[in-house]
């Protein structure tokens, strides 16, 4: 665990270092579906559209962050379905959340396209219920957009 943190901050730094600047619609919020609370009757995972901000997940405070910030957002169910979103033509950056193993993997698979990632908290377990910071996934699209 604690190589895969040394690599995200790496990666982090790199990233934040080259200062790239791009328009928020080229930013991706990549949001992994671990992230919706399980016992929600919602499917955000077609739209995070779909929420209703009832407060249980961090979700709804995230899909705020992706209006706030005019970037395209998206949830994805892992690795493959991530990549595939963060390959779309007209994305130039992603700020991805996930837990570390999973990022490690979609920064070297997205690479050369800028990856700033957020680790998720697991107080469930992996992949059960996970929480996000909405303050740290702002200030990471902020990187991008120099908002």
């Amino acid at each position: 665990m604690k190589l895969l943190r040394a690599i995200i901050a790496a990666n982090n730094w790199w990233v934040r270092r080259r200062g790239i600047r791009v328009k928020p619609a080229e930013v991706l919020l990549l949001l992994p579906h671990c992230l919706h609370k399980d016992t929600c009757p919602r499917n955000v995972v077609l739209s995070l559209d779909e929420c209703r901000r009832c407060g249980q997940c961090s979700v709804g405070e995230l899909a705020r962050v992706r209006e706030m910030e005019g970037v395209a957002g998206c949830m994805v169910g892992g690795g493959r379905q991530a990549l595939q979103q963060a390959r779309q033509p007209g994305i130039r950056a992603v700020v991805a959340v996930a837990c570390e193993r999973e990022l490690v993997h979609g920064i070297l698979a997205a690479w050369p396209k800028p990856v700033l990632a957020v680790g998720n908290t697991t107080p469930e377990g992996p992949c059960r219920n996970t929480m996000a910071d909405p303050v740290q996934v702002a200030a990471a699209v902020r990187e991008f957009t120099g908002a």
